[in-house]
C-alpha cells in the first residue's frame, strides 16, 4: 500500500528533482559525506564589514570547543550593545561545522547590527550523549562572561539552530533554565531534531523513500548519539521532546509540511503553549527537510526566512517593561 504524503512545493519539487537524494544512512556513507567540501565562509563574508574572531573553550571534560564570532565592523565604539545570535548547525548530529547554514543567521547581522556567534560542537558517534549539548552550552556560557568585551546587550542573547542544531539549541535552553543562567531571549528552532523516538505519523511518511532526511537516517543519527540507551536512561537535554517544556523563554518554530520532523515539532509548540508559554509556529506547506537552506532563492524560502526576521525585529524591538528583550 503506498504512503500518502503531503505533496511539495511545486518550485521546490522541480529543484529537488536535480538533487541526488538517499535514504540510508550508515558509517561508510558518513565518512564520505564529511570529506565532501563545506562552502568557506570567506565567500559568504568577503562583500560584508565584519569582523571575525576565532577563540576555544573549554569542555566539561577538558576538550576545546572552537566558536567564532562574527561582529559587525564598528567605526564608532559608542555604538549600543548589539542582539547576539548563537547559532548551532545542523548536520543530523553527525556531520557539519560552525559554518554550515551560517548564511542564515548572517542575514540578521545585517538587519540588526547583530553579534554572530557559532560553535563548533563535538559530533557523534566520536562523541554521545549529553557531551554535544553540554559542548554548545559551554559556548553560551562563554558569551554572556564575555558579553561586555563582545559588545553583545546580555539581555538580547537569541539561541538559534537548524535540524539537529534546532535540538540542540532546545536542549541548551533547558539546560539554561534548570541551571538559572544564562538569561535566554529566545529560542529559533528552524526544523528542529527533537525526538529520538522516531515514531510520529511524518516519520512513518518519509521513511522508505530517498530523500533530504528520512526516517532511517533520522534512526541513524539518534543511535550515533545514544548507543544503546534506554528510553529511562535518555536525557532530555538531548531529547527535549522528553521535557518538561514550562519556564521556557519565547520561542520561534518552523517546519516543512512534508518532511519527517513536523509532527514532533508541532507538538514541541502545542506542549510549550499548554505549560503556559508564548511560541510562534509555522508549518510550510509543501516544504521538505532544510527546503530554504538548500534552495534560499525559491519563493516559499525567501518567504520563510523573511517570516523568521520579521519575527526577530519585533523580538528585539520590544520594550523591557512589556516583557521584552529589547
Amino acid at each position: 500500500m503506498t504512503t500518502a504524503r503531503p505533496a511539495l512545493d511545486p518550485e521546490l519539487r522541480e529543484l529537488l528533482a536535480d538533487m541526488p537524494l538517499m535514504s540510508q544512512l550508515n558509517a561508510e556513507v558518513l565518512a564520505q559525506l564529511r570529506q565532501l567540501p563545506t562552502s568557506p565562509v570567506e565567500s559568504l563574508l568577503a562583500h560584508r564589514q565584519v569582523e571575525r574572531r576565532e577563540i576555544t573553550v573549554s569542555a566539561k571534560d577538558g576538550a576545546q570547543i572552537g566558536l567564532s564570532v562574527l561582529s559587525p565592523a564598528q567605526t564608532d565604539r559608542t555604538t549600543p550593545a548589539a542582539p547576539c545570535i548563537y547559532w548551532i548547525h545542523g548536520g543530523g548530529m553527525v556531520m557539519g561545522d560552525r559554518f554550515s547554514q551560517i548564511d542564515i543567521p548572517l542575514e540578521w547581522l545585517d538587519r540588526f547590527g547583530a553579534v554572530v556567534v557559532t560553535v563548533d560542537y563535538r559530533l557523534a558517534p566520536e562523541a554521545t550523549g549529553t557531551t554535544l549539548v553540554d559542548d554548545c552550552y559551554q559556548g553560551l556560557l562563554w558569551i554572556a562572561e564575555h558579553a561586555d568585551e563582545l559588545g553583545i546587550d546580555a539581555a538580547r542573547i537569541v539561541v538559534a539552530g537548524a535540524s539537529a542544531g534546532g535540538g540542540l539549541a532546545a536542549g541548551v535552553t533547558l539546560l539554561a533554565r534548570d541551571l538559572g543562567t544564562p538569561a535566554i531571549a529566545a529560542q529559533m528552532l528552524i526544523c528542529p531534531m527533537l525526538d529520538h523516538r522516531n515514531a510520529t505519523i511524518s516519520s512513518r511518511q518519509y521513511s522508505g523513500v530517498p530523500g533530504v532526511w528520512t526516517g532511517e537516517m533520522n534512526a541513524f543519527g539518534w543511535h550515533a548519539v545514544l548507543g544503546d540507551l534506554t528510553d529511562e536512561e535518555i536525557p532530555a537535554y538531548v531529547s527535549p521532546a522528553l521535557a518538561d517544556l514550562s519556564g521556557l523563554p519565547t520561542t520561534y518554530i518552523d517546519t516543512g509540511s512534508a518532511e519527517v520532523f513536523r509532527d514532533e515539532d508541532t507538538d514541541y509548540a502545542t506542549r510549550i503553549w499548554a505549560a503556559g508559554g508564548q511560541a510562534e509556529l509555522h508549518v510550510w506547506a509543501g516544504g521538505f527537510h532544510g527546503f530554504d537552506a538548500l534552495f534560499p532563492r525559491a519563493r516559499i524560502s525567501a518567504t520563510a526566512r523573511r517570516t523568521r526576521t520579521d519575527w526577530l525585529a519585533r523580538l528585539l524591538s520590544l520594550p523591557r517593561e512589556s516583557g521584552g528583550v529589547g
